[in-house]
């Protein structure tokens, strides 16, 4: 009898001690690839959180108490990030960071939204993140740091006619893929509104590596410049295909395109194509944490994904301050209601009608194989 009281009293002790241990923290998951063709975004995303957090923590936290990660492996897969977010759910995170890709956010969101759980996606560009495509309604609980797709596109288009002087182009897409399948429509109402034609639009399906049969058909129409909203690795692939044949064609990319993977799959073939992205390691706004990071880890950032990744952080933090409490209906509407905050890229507003940034901008980099770089070419704050 004593020994099963003793036990009793050991187990409730254990049960109060956990509790003020976990009142003592505030969870915030974290769903991101680690593993995979996007780890090497991952990987810079969660360093450049778990640096960021760290300074938080050591100047008090927020709301008295410290902040922790609950972070899990995505793999850069939609039933793998749903499976992730009913983890996170289940683990009593008060927000969530990520996805960083479209696709895998679209998937994650209804769950959170169910759990009353705010989601502060990294880069995922489709606008369907933040909007129900169905209802056309804004997601109350699904929030962004990054520019969206409409915009992307049309600066691809834009910076296609105004500066390549390009007037016939092709697209070559990925039809398995939110992204390349939305960035591919985008673009194409954007270059045929500002007077282009595009003369051939080819799609290929996920994880497809030869793409010679689709560029044969776009080789035939030389077009001026070619739009290829892909990853790096099928970037790299249709640069080398596209070379191989004989097109000479200017080759254009999205956000997906900057990793260093692109130069050393691409070599040569990619050298001088021009891509779309949230930032660049020229940027003044983001020189101190490029510093600090590669200080920390003996190289620079995989961009954008620590800068959007850190801003999403400080994104949820602001809300916790300002809501005063953890609960899911009022940081939520804390976050819609963002405005002028500093983070990593810069200063950040929240529109409440959609939730994304206010005049977020775009640059365009270029390839640069021989220095093994992307330099800055321009940066696009609106486009008309």
């Amino acid at each position: 009898m004593r020994r099963t009281l003793a036990m009793m009293v050991a187990l409730l002790l254990l049960v109060l001690t956990g509790s003020a241990f976990a009142a003592d923290v505030i969870k915030i998951g974290h769903t991101v690839s680690l593993t995979g063709g996007a780890s090497m975004w991952g990987q810079s995303e969660a360093r450049a959180l778990d640096m960021l957090v760290k300074k938080i923590n050591e100047n008090g936290g927020v709301l008295g108490k410290k902040i922790e990660f609950v972070r899990y492996d995505n793999r850069n897969d939609a039933v793998e990030s749903v499976n992730v977010a009913r983890r996170l759910v289940s683990d009593g995170v008060a927000a969530v960071i990520g996805p960083a890709q479209s696709g895998n956010s679209i998937a994650t969101a209804p769950v959170l939204e169910k759990a009353k759980i705010p989601m502060v996606v990294t880069t995922a560009t489709n606008p369907y993140v933040t909007i129900d495509q169905k209802t056309e309604k804004v997601r109350p609980f699904a929030f962004r740091p990054c520019f969206i797709d409409p915009f992307q596109g049309t600066v691809a288009a834009r910076f296609a006619i105004t500066d390549l002087g390009a007037r016939k182009g092709a697209i070559l897409y990925d039809v398995g893929s939110d992204y390349g399948q939305w960035l591919a429509k985008y673009f194409e109402e954007a270059f045929t509104d500002k007077g282009g034609t595009i003369v051939a639009k080819e799609a290929f399906r996920t994880d497809e590596l030869d793409y010679r049969a689709q560029l044969g058909k776009i080789k035939d129409l030389a077009p001026d410049v070619i739009f290829i909203p892909t990853s790096q690795k099928e970037a790299a692939m249709a640069a080398k295909q596209a070379r191989d044949i004989g097109i000479t064609a200017t080759l254009l990319g999205t956000d997906n395109w900057g990793s260093p993977d692109l130069i050393d799959l691409g070599g040569s073939a990619i050298d001088g194509g021009y891509f779309v992205n949230l930032t660049d390691l020229a940027d003044p706004d983001i020189q101190d944490f490029v510093a600090e990071y590669k200080a920390a880890f003996g190289e620079d950032p995989v961009l954008p994904n620590p800068v959007m990744a850190q801003d999403a952080l400080i994104m949820i933090v602001e809300a916790l301050k300002t809501a005063g409490t953890t609960d899911g209906e009022k940081l939520a509407e804390a976050l819609a209601n963002l405005s002028d905050i500093k983070v990593t890229s810069g200063v950040l507003t929240i529109s409440p009608e959609d939730h994304n940034p206010l005049d977020k901008p775009a640059v365009i980099q270029q390839v640069d194989v021989a220095n093994k770089t992307f330099k800055f070419v321009k940066k696009y704050v609106s486009v008309d």
